[in-house]
């Protein structure tokens, strides 16, 4: 694979901090520039994050003395000077979406950790073992915006990656009706307990948004593409209530699942235990070996023993048992910066780099 050089748009914030965390040793990928708000522009990265620095980790050696640019107002220049960017910046929506669009319209390819395009309709929105086809819309996306190279592809909402996962290799047995209830760690606020003390012995019930992403975006995630746009899918039902819980990474799900045809438990373990996708075939440096993990130990998956599994990119499942209202309930967690966020945007730049989209 050739090497590409790379832009991360929003490089000091959480995520992406944890952006540059993963591409600083990435066979396939380089860093070339890194690029934030004016007040950070013209500093070394170093200076600029300072003490807004969040990983375990100290700054890699290869981003620390780059200077930071405007990703705004130095666009132009930017899209010269790499083959593709990773966006995550804090910004309102209808500017996260201007911005997107018009790096894409320099020819520049954006893979993007926001929500703002990810329903549009051309957009693909990609967990890259559940719907790597949808990639397939770009060709489209490319007509729309009158590009040879550019374009959006976006990665789903950190909450829903802990369960659309384990219910994928599950819709064959005709899923009806989801209710999922996430416990979802500080990290995915960008604050840790020395920024956010009030979560400190405390849970908030209420995540601005969340609940409205965490029950219409499976459903784009399991659409098709008919035409010139992704069509979701009209089933299952889901609904979902969303916590903020202090725990520092990983995000919690339990689930209840209701199905046409109701499946046996042994096919439920044995559906998630060879379950596997393009990633995994494709052997992208990124992708998880064993996707879905089962844990029959009724205390497991906890967030600080599994979710770093396989470099916090594989889902942890466990206690599936028979419900008195629902088939089936079981709870499953998710490294929510790694999978759900900057190692799902690196692992689907994987994907589009394997599939020739940045050539």
């Amino acid at each position: 694979m050739k090497k590409y050089k790379v832009g991360v748009i929003g490089a000091t914030g959480m995520v992406g901090q944890r952006f540059i965390t993963l591409l600083a040793d990435h066979p396939w990928f380089d860093i070339e520039v890194l690029a934030a708000s004016p007040k950070s522009a013209g500093k070394p990265y170093s200076e600029a994050v300072g003490s807004r620095w969040l990983m375990q980790t100290p700054i890699p050696d290869c981003a620390k003395d780059i200077v930071v640019m405007d990703a705004t107002a130095d666009k132009e220049k930017i899209a010269s000077m790499v083959d593709f960017v990773f966006c995550a910046v804090d910004m309102k929506k209808d500017e996260i979406k201007a911005l997107e669009e018009a790096y894409a319209k320099l020819e520049c390819p954006v893979v993007s950790n926001n929500s703002a395009n990810r329903f549009t309709p051309d957009v693909p929105m990609v967990i890259p073992e559940v719907n790597p086809e949808h990639i397939e819309i770009i060709d489209a996306q490319r007509k729309r915006l009158g590009t040879k190279r550019g374009f959006i592809a976006v990665k789903s909402n950190c909450s829903i990656q802990s369960y659309v996962p384990a219910l994928t290799p599950l819709r064959k047995y005709g899923i009806t009706e989801v209710l999922a209830c996430t416990y979802q760690a500080i990290s995915g606020a960008g604050k840790t307990f020395d920024t956010w003390t009030e979560m400190v012995d405390n849970l908030i019930p209420y995540i601005g948004g969340e609940e409205e992403k965490s029950e219409q975006e499976p459903l784009k995630v399991w659409g098709h593409i008919e035409g010139d746009e992704i069509v979701c899918t009209t089933e299952p039902s889901i609904t979902t209530q969303c916590l903020r819980v202090p725990v520092s990474d990983g995000h919690t799900a339990a689930v209840f699942v209701r199905f046409r045809s109701k499946p046996s438990k042994e096919e439920i373990l044995e559906a998630w235990k060879s379950f596997s996708g393009v990633p995994q075939e494709l052997q992208l440096p990124s992708a998880p070996k064993q996707f879905l993990n089962y844990f029959e130990e009724p205390d497991r998956p906890q967030v600080k023993l599994d979710r770093d599994r396989e470099g916090g990119m594989a889902i942890s499942m466990g206690r599936l048992r028979e419900d008195t209202q629902y088939d089936y309930k079981f709870v499953c967690i998710s490294h929510n910066t790694l999978r759900g966020a900057a190692g799902g945007g690196v692992l689907m730049a994987e994907l589009l780099a394997a599939k020739g989209y940045f050539d």
